[in-house]
């Protein structure tokens, strides 16, 4: 959220960061569907992994954490803001790491999760466009 209020390309930054939020959203929103139908257990709950941290009470794939990482990556990434982009990027790849290491996800949960973050960047790159009468009126919000 500091990003907002970067002064150096403020108004792409401040587009760049309501992308990543509908990306999130949208990735977040998405993973809750497939919930729906893929019950997918944890690997600790079948005893491949020992689990390091509190159990998670709901499905194993996708990962949600690989998909709001992934989603703000690649949302800062398609609005050609590389340097955050790829910070964010190497960020989203520890974070995936991290939940495989600690036993809560297969790496194919991490995979599909991250693939669904891009996907929904992909979707609010499509459809949120910069200079459009809704873009000025949320980023010329503060």
């Amino acid at each position: 959220m500091l990003q907002w209020w970067v002064q150096r390309e403020r108004m792409l930054v401040r587009h760049a960061c309501v992308a990543a939020g509908l990306s999130f959203v949208i990735g977040l929103a998405l993973n809750q569907i497939i919930l729906l139908f893929v019950h997918r257990v944890r690997p600790y709950n079948v005893g491949v992994t020992h689990l390091i941290i509190r159990p998670s009470g709901d499905w194993s794939f996708p990962s949600d954490h690989a998909t709001a990482t992934f989603a703000i990556a690649v949302a800062f990434l398609l609005q050609h803001l590389r340097r955050r982009g790829f910070a964010y990027l190497a960020a989203a790849l520890l974070v995936c790491f991290s939940r495989i290491y600690v036993g809560t996800h297969y790496a194919t949960d991490v995979l599909g999760g991250a693939a669904m973050g891009i996907f929904a960047a992909i979707v609010v790159r499509a459809f949120y466009r910069k200079g459009t009468r809704v873009d000025q009126l949320i980023t010329g919000i503060l």
